[in-house]
């Protein structure tokens, strides 16, 4: 197999990843959110805890990746997070006791880290070795289509009770786990590309990292209360009941093309420029719903957020690759922690306020707040870190 063939095969192996270990082991509670608060007794408390605690097991993925540095073992991890989407999956469906819930959140938290973080670290190791653009857009993909694709299956499957449509999923990720294992090949651990050239890591200034933590920090509330609770927003709202599964499966439509579109923004205009304006799309996207109660809004609010939010991990991770091409999950792994904190937060916190107030509204505008922040961060960055964005620029 010729080079471009087996490039295009080995981003297959990322896509059918993230379709996995992001669309079904993450990102599928959240439509099953208001189907459980039917049919299995789950509580808007409990919901914002089992969000929690797959959190804590990203975050612990997270910090895997930023420890752990030879890529042999990154490969195994990868690996081993491909197995426990598809355990975490049939966990949900094969039990109603919180305490199962909890513990299979936690592993496809954990799952849904090592396929982002060290499935995005391999991938990109990869395409520098072997000298294409460190873009990571057509891989990102994945996540958009994974979550349109959950969507679809859980519309399509509705027919079925909570427990037996988890358990759908479990069987559908058993067939995604073989393309997404064995497309990927065993990373490469010489210190040089295929043609010779030696690797080399140039780390930024601890300022502009201390910085870039903070925007990912403020982009992390952004995006774990629509990422959590988009769904159950909408069909809390009388006039937009049977609408949440739409606007899921919207959301997952203009997240799958979003990634390759900012790269290409990216590239025209900068990256610290393309940030810029995914931060201001994504604080409006996400306030959308609390300012008024029509459909038109609820579905602009999931376009603009899944356009935005998949673009902010691409941009952010895809810079963070580029600064340590020997070792690019190791800053991922670092900025991901600071991405992961608030969603250890947001989501028990948002559980709360909606059980008190009935509504997430305060919980949306709270999130944006927080987007803004990290705008206004992006813009200090821009005039106290000129050097770090121009090598950063030049590694494009």
């Amino acid at each position: 197999m010729n080079v471009d063939n087996n490039r295009f095969k080995v981003l297959a192996s990322g896509i059918f990843c993230l379709i996995l270990t992001m669309g079904i082991g993450r990102f599928a509670y959240t439509p099953m959110i208001p189907i459980m608060f039917e049919q299995a007794g789950l509580t808007t408390v409990l919901a914002g805890w089992l969000a929690t605690i797959n959190y804590m097991g990203y975050m612990l993925g997270a910090l895997t990746a930023t420890l752990v540095g030879n890529l042999v073992v990154k490969d195994r991890l990868y690996r081993l997070g491909l197995v426990l989407a598809v355990v975490a999956t049939f966990m949900m469906g094969l039990s109603d006791n919180p305490w199962v819930w909890g513990l299979s959140r936690f592993v496809a938290g954990f799952g849904a880290s090592a396929g982002l973080l060290i499935g995005a670290g391999l991938m990109l190791n990869w395409l520098i070795r072997h000298h294409y653009r460190s873009e990571m857009g057509i891989y990102f993909s994945g996540i958009g289509l994974g979550i349109a694709f959950v969507a679809l299956l859980i519309g399509c499957s509705n027919q079925l009770n909570w427990s037996n449509q988890w358990l759908l999923m479990g069987f559908v990720g058993m067939l995604l786990i073989i393309p997404a294992w064995r497309w990927l090949p065993a990373p490469n651990v010489s210190a040089v590309t295929q043609s010779g050239k030696v690797l080399e890591d140039k780390p930024p200034s601890k300022r502009f990292l201390w910085l870039m933590m903070l925007v990912y920090f403020c982009g992390g509330f952004g995006f774990v209360i629509s990422a959590t609770y988009i769904v159950a927003i909408i069909e809390s709202q009388p006039a937009l009941q049977g609408q949440g599964e739409m606007a899921f499966l919207l959301l997952g439509l203009s997240a799958a093309p979003a990634c390759i579109i900012w790269d290409l923004i990216s590239r025209k205009v900068g990256i610290l420029n393309a940030l810029l304006l995914a931060y201001a799309i994504h604080a409006i996207g996400i306030v959308l719903p609390a300012l008024a109660d029509s459909i038109q809004f609820a579905l602009l609010s999931a376009c603009l957020y899944g356009f935005t939010f998949v673009g902010i991990v691409s941009i952010v991770l895809t810079m963070a690759g580029r600064f340590y091409p020997t070792k690019p999950a190791k800053l991922m792994g670092m900025l991901t922690m600071s991405y992961g904190v608030p969603q250890i937060i947001a989501p028990t916190i948002a559980g709360y306020l909606a059980s008190i107030t009935g509504h997430y509204f305060g919980a949306l505008y709270m999130a944006s707040s927080f987007v803004v922040l990290g705008f206004v961060t992006i813009l200090a960055i821009k005039k106290c870190a000129a050097s770090d964005i121009q090598l950063l620029e030049n590694q494009q």
